[in-house]
């Protein structure tokens, strides 16, 4: 199944095209014609098809594959040259101007804090506070293999040539037929998987955006922040402020696959890959550092130094000394190499000659030395290309690449102690009870690591277990290698005290004693409303535990919390759910400062608006005062990954923009924030989440709703995909309750059948009962809050833009899979009706004319690719009804079943994501 089927070799591109541009329009040119001329031979009306002429449902069932799948690849190719021209044109507007022309750069947002009056002091100490955290996560919403991807970047990069210069016609020419190759290979690769992938699969996913990008990229991102504040005369030297973590083998919340093991095997991989991208810089330093004792007056520091290195490195020393006698830098850095290269074998488990490095602090001590001796000898310019750069890199990635977070849901973790505890012959109260909340507090006070044979606990306890011990054990060999642990589903403090009570059993017998802090940073992760409005008296009961505080003051006194966007937006709808995780957090962050707490947040966004996407600048601008401070955590889930960090340009432009969001909210003046979060609109925006929850929880709640869902939509097939190791289903039941969906299936779903009521739900009515209580003054209240409230802002731009997307005649169509018609009538009908009134009080609030007025590139790439997606919506429709005619994907015919897969590949990659 899903085998790309092959005919007739594609021909070469014709050498008297027109010549090509690097505007929008030339660059999609150029990739049209190369696809076509790859697949004219293959498909019939190909030109057509991907102008939306020929509608893709009446092609012949035996073409509608391939069909699909040149949608699919036009699509790859769109987002390709959207990328390629988002690059130019940040170009091309730096050299017309300057950086600081470019909306949201370091030099832009500098700029207007220095306008602003910001003292030296104030801009020195935000600077060197600066930790901004994207964490790289395997959520299933990324359909494309490492495979695509690298496919995909060829591509940018043969764009890259043939734009980048002005050719000779022969030049160009065989310009043109690399790029053509290029999406020969693409058209001839299966985009989608034949087999769910492995965890070790994910990770070498994750990895592979390092290797590509993201290794050289840090070093750039860390000068372009210098010479903003360079040229703005601050002398801060900024940190390390970038720190990435990843989910990938960590995360086994309703994840079977993610075992001890398979962390284990993670962690090693992490390392090998940092270990790794070290050695072609080093080598090429080995060449470049020919500084010479007989030209440079080499101080004593650095020849102490390399002679030191030389001691370490055994019998290969002699030849280094022999061969570059009186060039130490190269001496130094072959050294360097040589200790590299011997702590690999440790790892491997060979015996080297050399001495390994204990540690990523001792390989970044020597390459400092290295650094400053080249100061010394007045080779800035050297230094600045070589040795800093490196010294960068091993502060962001030491000897683990990221931080590997590991996730587990609370349940699992209280079954946990419940059975050590039963273990042990201690009565077990039920959890929640006071009892429980006792005995937990208790425990966790007197006891120390476990001195029992946990051998005939349950599986799950056991795996529990040498899960914390691996985390301990990881900890202590090098701290940076494992981040937090992410508690989801966290509903009391209860639960977050039974992970320190597991981190106490586990220590290791440096920790073992009762009084000794434990090493363990705990993020609970805050998902639901319900969770969300419980977060004060969760933590006041946390922070006054001592065994806790401690804790906390061993990690600085911080403590980080997590706010889960999809759960929430599942519970109360988009408008619900952004008021209660701003709500929340300013509540959060009082509690912490009456505890002398640095509070921290990790936001839990996704790519589809639904859960969190939206603009970083504009998303970190709606936080609530005094609620980022220098600090945040954003999860990059599946196919914003991809999106974000495939390519150098595009990865330097995304982490420009979130790290200078971050640095613009501290620098912020609080007059600037109570414009936006006025008593009177935060009392408003209540008002109207309330508003909007009841309207949201009487269509959820209408009887036969989930039954809608289940035939309305393809999410029963989005199981077919191959696109994750994790289950759909958080613990194997079927989708009776919203409870038993996970999030991402859940937006997923809504998308595919273009009802996309997860971004939209609810605001119409809310909007329209608020003003027909207040009347004219309620509307202009509201118009008034779209003009300075960055949080109502931010939910109506984002609303109207899903609005845009939806498409109430398609979503019509996929009513009319649903067999009850009066479930289908009734629950139609409800939509419909609040899509009408949504629509129409965001126009009436906005003053727009129409839809998505205001975005009008977004308008036009979604108008670009309109006509070929009704058609795939069609063509879905009927498929759906075939595979379920037929009893489902096991007895359908199969090319029914391949065709209805890659229609869910073609509409996700239309809009842009999946969940």
């Amino acid at each position: 199944m899903l085998q790309t089927k092959t005919r007739a070799p594609a021909p070469r591109t014709d050498a008297t095209d027109p010549a090509p541009s690097g505007d929008a329009s030339g660059v999609r040119a150029i990739l049209k014609r190369s696809l076509i001329a790859v697949t004219q031979g293959q498909i019939p009306d190909v030109a057509r098809l991907l102008d939306g002429h020929t509608p893709i449902n009446l092609v012949a069932r035996s073409d509608r594959f391939l069909a699909l799948q040149l949608l699919g690849t036009w699509h790859q190719l769109l987002a390709i040259a959207r990328e390629f021209e988002a690059v130019q044109q940040r170009r091309t507007t730096e050299r017309a101007g300057e950086a600081a022309d470019i909306a949201g750069s370091f030099a832009e947002v500098l700029g207007r804090v220095a306008q602003s009056g910001a003292s030296a002091a104030t801009v020195n100490a935000a600077v060197r506070r600066l930790r901004v955290g994207p964490t790289m996560t395997a959520h299933p919403t990324e359909t494309k293999r490492v495979t695509v991807l690298a496919n995909h970047r060829r591509i940018y990069r043969r764009l890259t040539d043939l734009l980048g210069r002005s050719w000779a016609p022969r030049e160009e020419d065989a310009h043109l037929q690399a790029l053509t190759s290029e999406i020969e290979l693409l058209w001839l690769t299966g985009e989608l998987r034949l087999e769910k992938p492995t965890v070790a699969q994910e990770v070498a996913w994750g990895l592979y955006f390092f290797g590509e990008v993201l290794y050289d990229a840090v070093p750039t991102l860390h000068e372009m922040l210098t010479d903003a504040l360079r040229r703005l005369s601050y002398d801060a030297t900024p940190g390390a402020f970038l720190r990435f973590s990843s989910w990938i083998g960590g995360d086994r919340d309703g994840n079977p696959h993610v075992t001890a093991d398979v962390t284990r095997a993670a962690l090693r991989a992490y390392r090998r890959a940092a270990l790794a991208s070290y050695r072609p810089v080093l080598d090429q330093m080995c060449h470049d550092l020919s500084l010479s004792l007989s030209v440079a007056d080499v101080p004593q520091p650095l020849l102490a130094m390399v002679a030191e290195q030389l001691d370490l490195c055994g019998p290969a020393a002699d030849t280094t000394r022999w061969h570059n006698a009186a060039e130490p830098f190269r001496q130094g850095a072959t050294a360097l190499l040589i200790r590299l290269n011997a702590t690999i074998a440790a790892d491997a488990g060979e015996t080297p000659q050399a001495t390994p490095f204990r540690n990523a602090r001792e390989f970044l001590t020597a390459v400092t030395a290295l650094d400053a001796g080249l100061l010394a000898v007045g080779a800035q310019n050297t230094s600045a290309r070589r040795t800093r750069p490196l010294m960068r890199r091993i502060e962001t990635f030491g000897f683990h690449t990221v931080s590997l977070d590991i996730r587990q849901n609370a349940t699992v973790i209280n079954r946990t102690v419940a059975a050590v505890l039963r273990a042990r012959g201690e009565v077990v109260p039920d959890e929640g009870s006071p009892a429980w909340s006792q005995v937990i507090a208790h425990v966790l006070q007197h006891d120390t690591a476990l001195d029992m044979d946990t051998a005939d606990l349950p599986e799950e306890a056991v795996e529990t277990l040498d899960l914390f011990r691996l985390m301990a054990e990881t900890r202590a060999r090098e701290r940076g290698a494992i981040g937090a642990f992410i508690l989801s589903m966290t509903t009391s403090a209860d639960d977050i005290l039974a992970v320190y009570l597991l981190a106490r059993w586990t220590a290791t017998a440096a920790d073992a004693a009762q009084d000794a802090p434990l090493h363990i940073e705990v993020v609970p992760l805050l998902e639901t409303i319900d969770d969300l409005r419980a977060a004060t008296d969760i933590l006041e009961t946390l922070f006054a535990n001592r065994t806790v505080r401690r804790a906390i003051r061993d990690h600085g006194d911080a403590q980080e919390i997590m706010l889960g966007y999809s759960d929430s937006n599942k519970d109360g709808g988009f408008l619900t759910s952004n008021w209660e995780l701003s709500k929340a957090q300013t509540a959060v962050q009082r509690i912490g400062a009456r505890h002398r707490i640095a509070i921290s947040f990790f936001h839990g966004r996704g790519g589809s608006v639904s859960r969190g996407g939206a603009p970083a600048g504009r998303a970190i601008a709606a936080q609530p005062e005094g609620t980022v401070d220098g600090r945040l955590r954003v999860t990059e889930q599946g196919e914003i990954v991809s999106a974000k960090f495939a390519n150098r340009g595009t990865a330097l432009g995304n982490l420009e923009f979130l790290t200078a969001a971050v640095l613009r909210h501290t620098l912020e003046q609080p007059t600037d924030r109570r414009s936006s979060d006025s008593p009177e609109f935060n009392e408003a925006l209540a008002a109207l989440a309330g508003l909007s929850q009841v309207k949201y929880l009487d269509l959820t709640g209408t009887q036969g709703f989930i039954d809608y869902f289940n035939a309305a939509s393809p999410v029963e097939e989005l199981a077919l995909l191959k696109i994750g190791s994790r289950p759909a289903k958080r613990f194997g039941t079927g989708v009776r309750d919203l409870s038993d969906l996970r999030a991402i299936p859940w937006v997923f779903a809504w998308s595919q059948n273009r009802h996309m009521l997860t971004g939209w739900y609810g605001i119409g009515s809310a909007l329209s009962s608020f003003t027909r209580v207040r009347g004219d003054d309620g509307l202009d209240l509201l118009r008034r809050m779209f003009e300075r409230s960055r949080l109502f802002r931010l939910v109506i731009d984002e609303a109207e833009k899903v609005l845009f997307q939806a498409d109430m005649a398609i979503a019509r169509a996929y009513a009319g899979l649903v067999q009850d018609d009066a479930v289908r009538d009734a629950v139609f009908a409800k939509i419909e009706r609040e899509y009408d009134l949504t629509r129409n009080m965001i126009l009436a609030v906005t003053g727009g004319g129409d839809l998505s007025r205001r975005f009008p590139d977004y308008r036009a790439q979604a108008d670009a690719i309109r006509p070929q997606m009704i058609g795939v919506h069609r063509m879905q429709i009927d498929l759906l009804d075939r595979v379920r005619r037929a009893g489902g994907a096991d007895s359908a015919d199969p090319a029914d079943v391949d065709s209805l897969l890659m229609s869910i590949h073609v509409i996700s990659s239309g809009l842009g994501w999946t969940g």
